[in-house]
């Protein structure tokens, strides 16, 4: 079986928690302990009256339960006879926004929650900016809370229309609108045969099992930044890395970045023992044919797809610091195990997260989505103690700033 990690996101107050907690009551994930002690923090915390709060099996931090909103990043593993899961169920108030953005680097896929009272909110489409630029392409949008409209089709429509005119520009692939009530159950893991015996489609387990999982990176040309340098004894020399996109084998030529030095793959170790090929996603040692220098931070790639060096570029960015990002700034960057300072130059526009207009700009505060031109100085290797404030670059290339000392 493969693994589908996806995310759930939205504005506060959707029903996140309470979805993906009806999600693993329904698969029959809970065992008699957990569910005795879920039916006393009800009873405690619950919102929900005289019946269980599926919320609480996932919000786990006491200011959560008490407050009954979702603070941190909780990730939850799930299986089915088709398919292995991992969630990350993740706030929906704007002050943790960049928890969500966290929760979603890492996602294949992204279930949209919307209140049917409140239709699509700013949060909706802050949200839905961020896992478009993060490289999420298919979408789940679960219009939750039905059961409080009387299971109005009407309002259903009305919501998906709004949604897909706002997302025409975000690149998505598929957009899956799905009507439902986490609280009651209805179209969650059983299509609803009374109460909207008008919906047709897929229930949202149905559409977790066939919506398709991305492995574009092993499409793509090899490349592996590396992690550690192994020396075990004077005779072994490895360089140990998660391989970033692609696959190698014995014999491959292969090129050093930053020095571009050549050589060839001589032999691929995979828990101590000999690898035919590695792919993307995994963890390996490469020894290489020949005694080059190659250090922490360093990439081993493809010899005819070397990865380019250079000292200034363009970036999309979500700024997640209350300090506003402000150009001519010197910043720390951390490329993967490299650091360096660094300079936005220019901040080129701000993204509208309403309309996706640019707008003019000089700063960007917390949350907010820009593009700008940033020049780097000399790398060296990463401080593992410094701690992170913003993050820069696309999913595939993860770039995080923080104020230089």
């Amino acid at each position: 079986m493969d693994t589908l990690r996806f995310i759930t996101c939205g504005s506060v107050d959707d029903g996140k928690s309470t979805l993906i907690g009806r999600l693993l009551y329904e698969t029959k994930l809970i065992f008699q302990d957990q569910l005795e002690a879920l039916k006393q923090d009800s009873q405690k915390f619950g919102t929900q009256g005289e019946r269980l709060d599926f919320a609480l099996l996932v919000d786990g931090l006491q200011a959560e339960r008490e407050q009954g909103i979702t603070i941190d990043v909780a990730y939850r593993f799930f299986a089915t006879p088709t398919r292995r899961f991992i969630v990350a169920d993740t706030p929906g108030h704007e002050q943790y926004t960049r928890n969500m953005a966290t929760g979603a680097s890492t996602a294949q896929a992204a279930i949209l929650l919307i209140d049917a009272r409140k239709g699509v909110l700013p949060q909706t489409k802050r949200h839905s900016r961020i896992i478009s630029m993060l490289g999420i392409r298919h979408v789940a949008l679960a219009i939750n809370k039905m059961d409080l409209l009387d299971w109005s089709k009407n309002v259903f429509e009305e919501i998906e229309l709004a949604y897909r005119r706002f997302a025409q520009d975000l690149g998505f692939e598929t957009i899956t609108a799905i009507p439902l009530s986490a609280l009651e159950g209805q179209n969650v893991v059983e299509l609803s045969q009374v109460e909207m015996r008008w919906y047709e489609g897929k229930t949202l387990l149905d559409w977790l099992e066939t919506v398709p999982v991305e492995h574009g990176e092993i499409s793509r040309p090899f490349a592996m930044p590396v992690q550690w340098v192994n020396r075990r004894n004077h005779e072994f020399r490895g360089f140990a890395g998660r391989i970033a996109s692609g696959s190698v084998k014995p014999g491959d030529p292969v090129c050093i970045s930053p020095s571009g030095v050549r050589s060839a793959v001589k032999k691929i170790v995979f828990y101590e023992e000999p690898w035919e090929v590695g792919n993307a996603g995994q963890s390996i040692t490469l020894l290489l044919a020949d005694d080059v220098d190659v250090g922490r931070g360093d990439v081993i790639a493809s010899a005819a797809h070397p990865i380019e060096c250079a000292d200034q570029f363009e970036a999309d960015i979500l700024w997640m610091s209350e300090h506003a990002l402000l150009p001519s700034r010197p910043y720390a960057a951390l490329i993967h195990n490299k650091s360096a300072t660094v300079t936005v130059t220019h901040i080129k526009h701000q993204l509208d997260i309403h309309t996706g207009a640019h707008l003019a700009t000089r700063t960007l505060a917390l949350n907010e989505i820009g593009t700008v031109t940033v020049s780097t100085g000399r790398f060296r290797v990463k401080d593992m103690s410094s701690s992170f404030l913003s993050l820069v670059g696309s999913r595939r290339q993860r770039t995080e700033m923080f104020p230089a000392r």
